[in-house]
């Protein structure tokens, strides 16, 4: 196990560049030679707070150049042990040598490049004048999204809502030196109307974006509600919106988002305007006008770990 190097959440928290990191995950997803499977979904009991527990393995392989496997593990409850809901490694590899180069801390590449990946599908989905974002959840993404969309736009204002008060307003604090303002509201109602970036990192069970809310030219950046019993958007917005996913694979098995209104009839699977591989190679044009309200669904994908991965072990190495 000897050169092996250790990628903390430090140095990533330290010297992430979105741009670069958007950059460097476009490639990926532009790159028809790296290959996924379709990820490990392991959902098992935790009786000791009475809520299951799972646990994810994100494979990806560059021939010749370098591959890596995520192993991650959520507990919703962690809260009460004081411990984020998410933690795990990404194990890093030679391609070639099947050596293993580099371990990092995967909550912080999670944040980064789950974030850099919504900033990537807002270069195509959301308008370019977009200027006010409503980021709606105040978990390890929230600051992530909020930096990683303002790379790409040129926010001016954010309002940030969530369940514990005390959060969104240390949220706000941490983001107090960027160029752009930071409120921390008590509903999402009195804003969601008025801003042309809503953003949202949860783990909620009932819809908190309602399509009646709505206005027309916004983007809906939905990148919580991982499991098929989870949402974040209601029917509403769905019909409202052209949808987009960020990868076909596994948009529609994963998230109550999209699988709740496939079974319901409230969308078609061929009604899917595209995702992440054919917004950057280009098939898929994104926006066509500024009336128009777009949704993105995260899931997450292992190609966004791999470049995140080569990404922060460039840096590292060239330091």
């Amino acid at each position: 196990m000897k050169n092996i190097l250790q990628i903390d959440g430090d140095f990533m928290e330290q010297n992430t560049v979105f741009t670069e990191l958007i950059q460097e995950i476009k490639q990926c997803f532009s790159n028809k030679s790296i290959m996924v499977p379709m990820r490990h979904h392991h959902d098992f009991p935790n009786p000791a707070v009475n809520k299951d527990a799972t646990l994810l393995l994100m494979p990806a392989w560059n021939p010749d150049k370098n591959a890596g496997v995520k192993i991650v593990t959520v507990h919703p409850e962690n809260g009460q042990f004081n411990l984020p809901a998410i933690q795990g490694i990404y194990i890093y590899l030679d391609a070639v040598k099947g050596n293993i180069k580099a371990i990092l801390e995967a909550k912080s590449l999670t944040a980064k490049r789950t974030a850099a990946a919504s900033a990537l599908a807002s270069v195509y989905l959301s308008k370019l004048n977009s200027s006010s974002m409503l980021m709606i959840g105040t978990g390890a993404l929230s600051a992530n999204l909020i930096q990683a969309h303002a790379s790409v736009r040129p926010i001016k204002t954010v309002y940030i809502w969530g369940r514990n008060y005390e959060k969104a307003k240390a949220i706000a604090s941490s983001l107090k030196n960027e160029n752009f303002t930071v409120q921390v509201i008590p509903t999402i109602e009195e804003k969601i109307g008025d801003v042309d970036i809503i953003s949202c990192a949860t783990l909620s069970k009932t819809p908190l974006i309602l399509g009646a809310y709505l206005k027309k030219g916004q983007h809906i950046d939905l990148v919580g509600a991982y499991k098929v019993d989870m949402r974040e958007a209601d029917d509403d917005t769905i019909k409202k919106a052209s949808v987009y996913v960020d990868t076909f694979q596994g948009g529609l098995k994963e998230s109550g988002d999209i699988v709740i209104p496939l079974k319901n009839g409230s969308l078609k699977e061929e009604d899917i305007k595209g995702d992440l591989f054919s917004l950057t190679s280009n098939p898929t044009k994104g926006r066509q006008n500024d009336n128009e309200i777009t949704v993105f669904k995260s899931v997450g994908h292992a190609i966004e770990d791999l470049a995140a991965a080569n990404y922060y072990y460039n840096k590292f190495t060239n330091a």
